[in-house]
């Protein structure tokens, strides 16, 4: 169960632009010193299972499958390592690559070229979203193997 505790400040006073509406203020009781001094407590508290943890667990579950079936450990963790390399690489070259002056505005630019020639193929018109769908339902089951 988690919870969550907050101490709010008193409500502040009406403010327009930056001046105090006074007309607000003559219909406002004037709190005392120790009145502004108390503060609203607020609590929160969650019950449950969230959609998170169950995730985490399952990913867990399923991590910890593979390795009890597995007869080859040290593969798996090289194949893990190797993983994690490439990551680290990949993200250190996309970096790098977004430093160079020309190169991160001309990659923009063929994604937007790219993306609107898309459109106008493929989205724009009835027939050719039609033919679109055919193409993707094509290849998930060329993927599946349905």
């Amino acid at each position: 169960m988690a919870s969550i505790h907050a101490n709010l400040p008193s409500p502040p006073l009406l403010v327009h632009g930056k001046r105090i509406l006074s007309r607000t203020l003559q219909k406002l009781p004037l709190p005392t010193i120790k009145e502004r001094q108390n503060r609203v407590a607020v609590v929160a508290r969650a019950t449950g299972e969230s959609s998170e943890s169950s995730t985490s667990l399952s990913i867990v579950k399923s991590v910890k499958n593979i390795w009890d079936d597995s007869e080859d450990r040290p593969a798996l963790v090289g194949l893990g390592f190797a993983a994690l390399v490439a990551v680290w690489a990949s993200a250190n070259v996309i970096t790098a690559v977004d430093k160079l002056p020309v190169i991160p505005s001309a990659l923009e630019f063929i994604g937007i070229v790219y993306s609107s020639w898309f459109i106008y193929r493929y989205l724009l018109l009835k027939p050719n979203r039609e033919e679109l769908f055919q193409i993707i339902n094509k290849s998930v089951e060329d993927i599946l193997g349905q």
